[in-house]
């Protein structure tokens, strides 16, 4: 006879445990402590085995009913079936792996790989910096549930602040965590592959030279000095009978022009007048 929630409900617990049959193998253990377990009864490659489904009334009698033939539906699939105990078994597993694979745990390793890798400080804490934006909406989620519409909502409410080169380093940085969780078994797809061309690249402006007003003045400046040096050297004059420059003076009155008195005074840009000898 199938199992009512009334007779589950007025079922008392006794000194032994004792169960309550509902039909096609499940029933509902009552223990002495008062405590309802649901449990199925199958044989698998001819072994009897239990599958436990869960607590009464968390679990109800018609969430019990829907586990046990989800579960006779796997011990069909196939030749051989499947064992219902070792698929919970495998897909609780499997969630507690996806669960402890969050993106801060990923980010935390790739940071210690680059550390291992001797990279440079400045380097690791620029993208340390990068992830920290992340963090806050993609740190607690598995890598496994993250896509790429997820990662946009990131990176568009970096650009909407004006920061679009920021937004592109970061959509790369993410990228290689992603890429890392790859490496290691633990990711199988990068979301940020699907998301170029969704971003503002800036355009890069290069720096002109210094434009020569900017320089005009100082480069006077320097040429006037040196003028004034240059005209303050002695300058020998030239003997009438080689025409080479000589250490004996001319004569008194006597007004010459040297090459060095001409290039002195092309030197600061006037023209300086003849030097006078004597």
């Amino acid at each position: 006879m199938p199992l009512s929630d009334f007779a589950i409900r007025n079922a008392k617990p006794q000194e032994k445990p004792f169960k309550l049959t509902d039909g096609g193998g499940l029933c509902l253990l009552v223990n002495p402590t008062g405590s309802r377990l649901w449990r199925w009864k199958y044989r698998f490659v001819g072994k009897e085995k239990i599958l436990a489904i869960g607590a009464y009334p968390t679990v109800t009698l018609a969430k019990a009913r829907e586990a046990r033939d989800a579960a006779r539906v796997l011990l069909a699939d196939g030749v051989d079936g499947v064992d219902p105990s070792s698929h919970k078994r495998d897909a609780r597993r499997e969630a507690a792996l996806v669960a402890a694979n969050t993106f801060s745990v990923l980010a935390d390793e790739y940071l210690d790989e680059m550390r291992r890798e001797g990279k440079a400080k400045t380097t690791i804490g620029k993208v340390e910096w990068l992830l920290g934006l992340a963090r806050p909406e993609l740190g607690h989620r598995p890598m496994t549930e993250i896509r790429a519409p997820d990662v946009l909502s990131v990176l568009q409410r970096i650009e909407a602040k004006g920061h679009h080169a920021t937004a592109v380093r970061l959509r790369a940085t993410v990228g290689a965590v992603f890429r890392y969780a790859i490496a290691t078994a633990r990711a199988e797809v990068d979301p940020t592959q699907a998301l170029r061309g969704a971003l503002v690249r800036p355009q890069v402006t290069h720096r002109a030279p210094p434009s020569l007003p900017q320089t005009s003045s100082r480069v006077r400046k320097r040429l006037k000095n040196g003028a004034r040096l240059f005209r303050a050297m002695p300058v020998p004059s030239e003997t009438s009978s080689g025409g080479a420059l000589g250490k004996i003076p001319p004569a008194a009155g006597t007004e010459t022009t040297s090459a060095v008195t001409r290039c002195r005074g092309s030197w600061d840009g006037r023209r300086s007048p003849p030097f006078r000898a004597g």
